[in-house]
């Protein structure tokens, strides 16, 4: 079985060098394109306090979470992820990596013979440290092959990610 955890952001986005309004966040379609092509569960990462609406004032915030190692508090977590052998870990890069909400998750959770894989929406980084960041966080699993979609494409990109997860969750 296989779960994907992800955290999207929906409002003011980085779209094709430009700030858009954006209804569904971009790792959001793209976790539900894994979720239909691989019959995988979700989990939504979401913070009690929320990112300033402004992008610029969320990408402000995301730096000094990220340069503090902040652990920012969730609304829910998971505690126990035994029934899974697959994990897609997703996110929108946000200086080089995750949200710092994705490791306050992460970070709980016994991955001890579990298989981890990179997935990162982004405008240009690619999978930036997304693997590296799986293999810090994710103690005893294995990391598997990543899958990185530029953000403002995500929408048009369900063939690629499909044929991403059923090769890689089976």
């Amino acid at each position: 079985m296989s779960l994907i955890i992800y955290y999207s952001r929906t409002g003011e986005n980085y779209w094709n060098g430009s700030v858009k309004n954006i209804s569904k966040g971009n790792t959001e379609i793209v976790a539900e394109f894994i979720q239909k092509a691989a019959g995988a569960d979700l989990f939504q990462v979401e913070t009690v306090k929320t990112y300033a609406a402004d992008y610029y004032e969320c990408i402000d915030d995301a730096k000094a979470e990220l340069q503090s190692d902040a652990r920012p508090e969730l609304k829910e977590y998971l505690d126990d992820i035994s029934q899974y052998d697959n994990i897609v870990v997703a996110g929108p890069c946000w200086w080089g990596t995750y949200p710092m909400a994705v490791f306050s998750l992460l970070d709980r959770l016994d991955f001890t013979g579990k298989k981890v894989f990179p997935v990162m929406t982004h405008e240009g980084s690619g999978q930036a440290g997304s693997a590296a960041a799986l293999k810090k966080h994710c103690k005893g699993a294995a990391v598997g092959k990543g899958l990185a979609v530029h953000g403002a494409d995500a929408a048009k990109s369900e063939s690629t990610v499909a044929a991403w997860a059923k090769k890689e969750l089976g």
